[in-house]
């Protein structure tokens, strides 16, 4: 049997975020702190970070805005970058080559947004045939809007989210829980 080597996958933490209209402020300091603990984690368990940015063609997304860089106040070293174009970390990027040059089987997924990039990237990556973890309170989301007119509460959102990934594509886990589990 193969042993297992983890990376911890930090999806569009970036400032090109908070200059979105639907950005919303209220859910920023848990998962900065969530967030940040868990990268630290990361560190102390020597699991590589990798670091992937959202970038479009114009607006708040690309290169020019100058928002191409980790969200504030998150500190972290990535071991590589990866920039993406699609919803997926792994649709059009080298991300997959890398892990696998790097042995990596099993990735931990953590990021902005909860429903969209960071579900995304860990269905396709579980499509793929990696382990995936995904570490709900180390991602965020905001508010929406249903076509009907009520609205789903972040917190619904990642109940949702946690609900279609949970033994199909991922384990959730804590912080708490993937950090314990990198270390063993």
């Amino acid at each position: 049997m193969s042993q297992t080597k983890h990376a911890l996958l930090v999806i569009d933490v970036q400032e090109s975020f908070p200059k979105r209209d639907y950005f919303q402020e209220k859910y920023l300091p848990d998962f900065i702190q969530n967030t940040q603990k868990l990268i630290d984690g990361a560190v102390s368990a020597n699991v590589p970070i990798v670091q992937i940015f959202h970038i479009e063609p114009t607006g708040a997304f690309s290169k020019a805005s100058g928002n191409i860089k980790t969200l504030a106040p998150i500190k972290l070293n990535p071991k590589t970058i990866i920039e993406k174009h699609r919803h997926s970390a792994f649709a059009g990027t080298n991300l997959d080559i890398w892990l696998k040059e790097n042995g990596i089987n099993e990735i931990t997924i953590c990021g902005i947004r909860t429903e969209q990039c960071c579900e995304t990237t860990t269905r396709h990556g579980s499509d793929i045939g990696y382990k995936v973890n995904y570490v709900t309170d180390a991602t965020l989301t905001f508010d929406m809007q249903h076509p009907d007119g009520s609205t789903l509460t972040a917190n619904l959102i990642k109940h949702r989210t946690e609900t279609v990934l949970s033994g199909r594509f991922a384990t959730i886990r804590s912080v708490d829980d993937a950090i314990a589990h990198m270390k063993a």
